[in-house]
């Protein structure tokens, strides 16, 4: 496939009047079979990476190398990675694309140290990505100091002495005997359970601000309080495992929009540990925290009875939490919302990373929020997001096209979205949650992403026979979504003999 088959037509315009000049990763840019209707420059990470292996394989003059990112403890995710010889050229977009791949390799399974097999340039680009570019520095910044408290590092070396690949399975989770606590903490509302060996006896939904306040101790009054509500509702409380959006590790808080507002001085030395000293108010019983995607697939194979499950959270961000074949969480990371799905040179910016094209602004209610004017809706530009998506609920009950349009963007995203999760993660099946896709429009996106799949799911590069089977959206009732939640978030603890 030759380059200049994908080449973007010259100078491109963003929304804000800036322009775009073209960049040698532009050559290998593919139009989706499936235009989202309101983002016609939508180029899709997937489809241009595969353009990239094709031509790299159909060349003669290609190097199959190999990335990977690695968690301390050698929990390891590695790569292909698709590269012309230097002095080629498309050597210099074969080089960015590898980047891209990496990078969302960071978010999805996390890791502080980046293995690269391939030529010195490929080596020397990653080290000065991560040095000296905007998004680079951030994403070296979050893996290295916030996440995993260790220097971020690019590491040269042939494949075969890369770290094996390998997922570290955790046993929380499908534990419900007892007497136990589920909650979840979201941006808009803190949720609470009362579980009796599965069954749940109580739950609740209060709505609070967290990520206005800037001392810790009111994030820790209110989730006790929510703690102590659901706790009337049990003999005891043998156990409380608890989901919430942001990065934990071993219930560890390391990055959480919930605690934006606490200045960093107090989150370092108060933050982290809030959840353990819950723990030690509560006597010391089996206390444990993940991210909310992780309990969304979880509550998804619980319910399911299936394994092989990506959860994705479409909510005021991009939640998402992934159980094995076996039915196991992992200690992969998962914060897709952080990870390219876009290689357009005008993609959307988010604000936190000042990367482009990344999940959140196409998968939450930001993308619904940045859909309003292409779709020509006028709206008060002080409405907040969640107000913003309650109106287009609105006029799509009432049959608006207009809404209907922001519904079939979105979709051909999500369709988008799992092909490339797919080149990450093992799984057959998908659960979708979220306050976008409630109600009708839930039903389009859903639909549209189905046209994605069946449009452009085969991948060229792919060996006959290896086509993976078809995907299965599940769904789940309301009372499933939030019964299935608490449930799942209360089982996480193993509860000792």
């Amino acid at each position: 496939m030759e380059p200049s088959a994908h080449a973007a037509a010259g100078v491109t315009a963003r929304p804000d009047g800036s322009v775009v000049r073209p960049r040698p990763l532009d050559a290998y840019l593919v139009a989706p079979r499936v235009v989202p209707p309101l983002d016609t420059a939508f180029r899709p990470a997937v489809l241009a990476r595969r353009a990239l292996a094709e031509a790299v394989r159909s060349s003669g003059d290609g190097i199959v190398g190999a990335v990977a990112v690695e968690q301390p403890g050698a929990v390891t995710c590695t790569a292909d990675a698709f590269l012309f010889a230097e002095g080629h050229p498309g050597a210099a977009a074969s080089r960015a694309v590898c980047e891209r791949v990496v990078k969302a390799r960071l978010w999805s399974c996390g890791g502080a140290r980046v293995w690269a097999d391939g030529p010195a340039e490929l080596v020397d680009e990653l080290r000065r990505h991560y040095l000296e570019d905007v998004a680079g520095r951030w994403d070296a910044h979050m893996m290295g100091q916030a996440v995993y408290e260790v220097p971020f590092e690019v590491v040269a070396a042939p494949r075969e002495r890369f770290p094996v690949s390998q997922e570290k399975h955790t046993d929380l989770g499908r534990h419900l005997e007892g007497c136990r606590i589920g909650f979840d903490l979201g941006a808009s509302d803190r949720k609470a359970a009362a579980v009796i060996d599965g069954e749940v006896v109580f739950s609740e939904e209060i709505l609070w601000d967290p990520s206005s306040q800037a001392d810790p101790q009111w994030h820790f009054d209110q989730i006790m309080d929510s703690l102590r509500r659901a706790a009337a509702h049990l003999p005891r409380v043998d156990a409380i495992g608890g989901s919430a959006a942001g990065i934990y590790v071993d219930s560890q808080i390391r990055v959480a929009s919930l605690f934006r507002s606490v200045p960093p001085d107090v989150f370092g030395a108060r933050v982290p540990g809030l959840f353990d000293e819950m723990r030690k108010a509560w006597g010391g019983i089996p206390f444990v925290v993940v991210n909310d995607g992780e309990v969304t697939a979880l509550a998804g194979s619980m319910v399911g009875n299936v394994g092989g499950l990506l959860g994705i959270a479409m909510g005021s961000s991009q939640a998402a939490g992934f159980v094995t074949c076996e039915g196991r969480l992992t200690s992969w990371l998962n914060e897709l919302s952080f990870a390219p799905i876009d290689y357009a040179p005008a993609a959307p910016l988010d604000e936190w990373s000042g990367d482009r094209g990344c999940g959140v602004q196409y998968l939450s209610q930001q993308a619904v929020g940045r859909l309003l004017a292409p779709a020509g809706i006028e709206v008060d530009p002080a409405m907040p997001l969640p107000d913003r998506l309650v109106m287009v609920q609105r006029l799509m009950q009432a049959g608006d096209e207009r809404a209907a349009r922001i519904y079939e963007t979105i979709g051909a995203y999500l369709g988008y979205a799992l092909l490339e999760y797919r080149d990450i993660y093992d799984f057959d099946n998908v659960l979708v949650l979220g306050r976008v896709v409630t109600g009708i429009g839930g039903d389009i996106i859903l639909d549209w992403a189905r046209r994605v799949l069946a449009s452009d799911s085969t991948d060229p590069a792919a060996a006959p026979g290896v086509q993976r089977p078809a995907i299965t959206f599940h769904t789940v009732s309301e009372r499933d979504k939030r019964h299935g939640q608490a449930v799942a978030a209360a089982s996480l603890p193993t509860i000792e003999p």
